[in-house]
């Protein structure tokens, strides 16, 4: 137990209450007998450590929001829940990974508001983190290779909830959606952009989107980060090479 309380509370600034601490305290109670949120100190009644995201913050947010997108279409899908779990196998290895998941396994059984959580979020994480977080989210439901209506709205009140705008949402959207525009929407344009437009574009994608910006985080939140800024990357030159500039 001594080494469970630990692993939790490591690395855990704002998450270690409010309604996210609320819904990981719940799951901790399910599957420890005996185990209740307030041993854990995850009551909701702790005071947040505003402005400090730490890499356990990230952990935590990432758990609560996949439970909402999983069940967002009514269903639970194997493949959805396959790829959460090699989401966090990928990044935190096969310890970390094993506890977070028997963590997530639990929060699924709760109900959870998803304007609550992302209230307590957005009051506490950078805009950089926030974006990532609604990639993570779209990986989610483009796992089992059908995104569902209900799942893209789920991902879009989030995406409101979190202060996270439209173009900003469209841009991360259309990195899981392959079309013949999926270039131009990523960098936020239109087709008929001009050279300078396309240049202005890409140069703001890359300071928004930059994997320094969430350093804070620990390297094994990095490689998502990588991994969207490389899209990004991409479609310039994809879009440099259509027009011959």
């Amino acid at each position: 137990m001594a080494s469970f309380t630990k692993w939790l509370g490591a690395g855990l600034g704002f998450t270690f209450g409010g309604p996210i601490g609320a819904a990981i305290g719940f799951a901790v109670g399910s599957f420890v007998d005996g185990f209740s949120e307030e041993d854990t100190g995850l009551d909701g009644q702790k005071d947040l450590q505003k402005g400090n995201t730490q890499s356990g913050d990230f952990e935590m947010s990432l758990l609560v929001l996949a439970s909402i997108i999983i069940k967002a279409d009514g269903k639970v899908d194997q493949r959805e829940l396959d790829f959460v779990r090699a989401q966090f196998l990928s990044m935190y290895g096969k310890e970390r990974s094993n506890r977070a998941f028997k963590l997530f396994k639990g929060v699924m059984d709760k109900e959870i508001s998803s304007r609550q959580i992302c209230i307590q979020i957005r009051q506490n994480m950078p805009h950089a983190s926030r974006l990532q977080l609604l990639h993570f989210l779209f990986g989610i439901a483009k796992s089992d290779h059908l995104v569902s209506e209900a799942e893209v709205e789920e991902i879009r009140k989030i995406a409101g909830y979190l202060y996270i705008n439209v173009p900003d949402f469209e841009s991360i959207k259309a990195m899981f959606y392959s079309s013949v525009d999926s270039a131009y929407k990523i960098l936020g344009i239109e087709k008929s952009a001009s050279e300078s437009e396309v240049k202005t574009a890409y140069r703001k994608m890359v300071k928004k989107y930059h994997p320094d910006k969430l350093e804070d985080l620990g390297a094994e939140h990095l490689k998502g980060a990588k991994e969207k800024f490389q899209q990004i990357q991409d479609s310039y030159e994809k879009i440099k090479k259509e027009k011959q500039f």
